[in-house]
């Protein structure tokens, strides 16, 4: 495989992100096909960790931190085609390292993925609480 960059970037094209999102199977936990609100979730983000092979955005985690106490690792998402290479692992393993050491970092998993952090020794609580979206 040629080589992968990691980088943590300030914004991402939506094009590039949808299609990435898309790519990954996490699209259809997304709301692709509003283009406005997958543009605010880009420019909201303070924390965006990409993977790119040759340009192409291949991996991408979106992250809401404030550098000192929490991290909340919202979007990790990775091309099909480049799973099973560690690229996950690394995209978190950068996001928990910019967000600094004193920053816990959370992740909500798509039901398919838990299997995928399990593996990679992602701890789990058993105290979290959730209010879902309401759209």
């Amino acid at each position: 495989m040629d080589e992968i960059l990691y980088a943590r970037e300030a914004s991402i094209g939506v094009d590039e992100f949808i299609e990435v999102l898309r790519q990954s199977g996490l699209g259809e936990r997304r709301p692709l096909a509003d283009t406005d609100r997958m543009e605010r979730m880009i420019a909201n983000a303070n924390l965006i960790v990409t993977a790119r092979k040759a340009g192409k955005l291949v991996g991408v985690s979106r992250a809401l931190t404030d550098f000192a106490y929490c991290c909340y690792l919202s979007d990790l998402a990775v091309d099909r085609q480049y799973q099973g290479h560690g690229i996950g692992k690394r995209l978190i393993a950068e996001t928990r390292r910019l967000a600094g050491p004193e920053s816990m970092c959370l992740l909500l998993s798509a039901p398919d993925s838990i299997g995928f952090y399990k593996t990679i020794g992602m701890p789990q609580p058993d105290n979290a609480f959730l209010y879902k979206r309401e759209r």
